[in-house]
């Protein structure tokens, strides 16, 4: 019975590995954010000549959303493949490590996720807001929802922030 107990948790520590295809799956996407960036900023470098203010603040807008979005995807993949599946080998004398990998655990990663997801959506927000101003096919109900999803997610991230620190208190009493 033991040598079964023993195999059956083996399979299932074994079983983290099965998240690594996500990981590369979220590379992947990475490297398809990359080529959108480069063709928003070769609109914008070839577009000086004509495109005006507020379309070139949008499309410089959308660049920083995608950078933004690159940096939750590096989290989400580091991070995550850190605290879920594997150390990864030389990483800690590595010169380049994130700073903020020595301290991420699950408990910090879903607080940084949900930040980096409101200043995503905030991003989004004030795209919207400028199209606005231009009536450039935004509906008032577009702005009422985005404004909603922001709110839900800066209200998502403080719930989880507070759980987090209860559980970290509740933990050090022990």
């Amino acid at each position: 019975m033991k040598s079964f107990l023993g195999r059956m948790e083996g399979l299932i520590f074994f079983s983290r590995w099965l998240q690594a295809p996500l990981y590369l799956g979220l590379i992947v996407a990475q490297g398809v954010y990359v080529v959108h960036f480069m063709k928003e900023l070769w609109h914008l470098v070839s577009g000086i000549g004509y495109l005006g203010e507020t379309q070139i603040m949008l499309i410089v807008l959308g660049l920083i959303d995608v950078v933004m979005i690159a940096n939750l995807l590096i989290m989400v993949i580091i991070g995550g493949y850190e605290t879920f599946v594997s150390k990864i080998d030389g990483l800690e004398k590595h010169e380049d490590r994130p700073e903020w990998l020595s301290h991420v655990d699950a408990g910090v990663l879903k607080v940084k996720l949900s930040l980096a997801l409101i200043s995503i959506s905030s991003i989004h927000l004030l795209k919207t807001f400028i199209s606005a101003t231009t009536m450039e096919g935004v509906s008032s109900e577009g702005v009422k929802w985005q404004l909603l999803i922001h709110i839900t997610f800066l209200v998502s991230a403080v719930v989880i922030a507070y759980t987090d620190k209860l559980a970290l208190g509740k933990f050090k009493e022990h």
